[in-house]
């Protein structure tokens, strides 16, 4: 079987990439990740509040509403709330491009254009071959508009192909009110990958101490519904490579992501659930169907049920909302 695909220009050896997660933060888990069959692998993210931190004065911060004073560092969270410095970052990356074969790809997590530029270039120059803008960011402010927002995107994404040569990806959040109308805007751009989606972290209340709780819930396969909608009705649309992922937990989400057009489908979660050697198991699994459906080729059978390909294209739009909710049966409470 042959499991060769194409992502942002690079030449990979199968379309599993491991999404940017904690296991990156150790060059020997990536030379594990390689061992079990991954084709990529996305670094950990450097946060921008890293980056702000080291640089309190950048006039981007006024932008963003924080003054320079020693308050201001208030704003970020503390230096130990992130696992390594940006200089280790930068050694992490150097080391884990120096002992793997397959692509590196960093991972650049924030909002603003600042400080950006100038780590982008320092990760190209410590051996990435690709760089992810995992762009988290909740417009809270209530003047600030839809269109700002995406602008936003543009700008920053402009400002990072300015200065490096590799590709360059942007990994999206859902909730965008024209989303194939942004993807056309950052494929014309020159995003080289969009990656869909960003999973929102979002807080939770303790009603009994009246605090706000973080905690981290993996992904569930459940998930892969609003993904696989957007991989499905962008791909051919679009000029960027299209990396799918959340709610990767089995070959089956990797068989549909791809089925709806994704290049690549990226997964972290169920590493970390079973650990490393579980993309062993991914892929053959994916053999196996493959030989099954008498696929030799990953390309023979990509975006085979995108929206371009379907008999009716409508059926991902309003009339797949009407079949859906006549399709639902509910359970009876009572016997007649």
């Amino acid at each position: 079987m042959d499991l060769s695909t194409t992502y942002m220009g690079l030449s990979l050896r199968n379309p599993i990439v491991v999404a940017a997660c904690p296991l990156s933060e150790k060059v020997e888990n990536i030379v594990a990740m390689e061992k079990a069959g991954a084709g990529a692998v996305v670094m950990f993210s450097l946060f921008e509040e890293q980056l702000l931190r080291e640089n309190a004065s950048h006039a981007d911060i006024y932008r963003q509403g924080i003054h320079s004073s020693p308050e201001a560092l208030s704003h970020f969270p503390d230096q130990t709330d992130f696992h390594v410095s940006i200089e280790e970052y930068l050694e992490i990356l150097h080391k884990a491009s120096n002992s793997v074969g397959i692509p590196i790809i960093a991972s650049l997590n924030g909002i603003s254009e600042s400080g950006w530029i100038e780590y982008a270039v320092q990760m190209e120059k410590a051996g990435a071959k690709g760089i992810e803008l995992n762009i988290y960011y909740i417009p809270a402010t209530v003047n600030i508009s839809g269109s700002e927002v995406e602008k936003r995107y543009v700008d920053v994404l402009r400002a990072v192909k300015s200065c490096v040569s590799v590709p360059v990806s942007l990994k999206l959040s859902p909730y965008f009110s024209s989303m194939a109308h942004l993807a056309h805007q950052l494929s014309d751009a020159g995003a080289d990958g969009l990656v869909l989606f960003n999973r929102f972290y979002e807080p939770d209340f303790n009603i009994e101490t009246l605090k706000l709780m973080h905690i981290l819930h993996l992904s569930t396969p459940s998930e892969i519904r609003l993904p696989l909608l957007w991989t499905a009705i962008l791909y051919g649309r679009i000029r960027s490579s299209i990396g799918a992922g959340t709610g990767v937990h089995g070959s089956t989400e990797v068989i549909k992501y791809i089925l709806a057009g994704a290049d690549v489908v990226m997964m972290a979660s169920a590493l970390l659930k079973h650990g490393i050697p579980y993309l062993t198991h991914i892929l053959d699994d994916l053999r196996r169907w493959m030989q099954k459906k008498e696929f030799s080729k990953i390309k023979d059978w990509r975006g085979l049920m995108s929206q371009r390909n379907m008999d009716d294209p409508t059926l991902y739009e309003r009339a797949n909302y009407i079949k859906t909710l006549k399709g639902y049966e509910p359970i009876a409470l009572f016997d007649n």
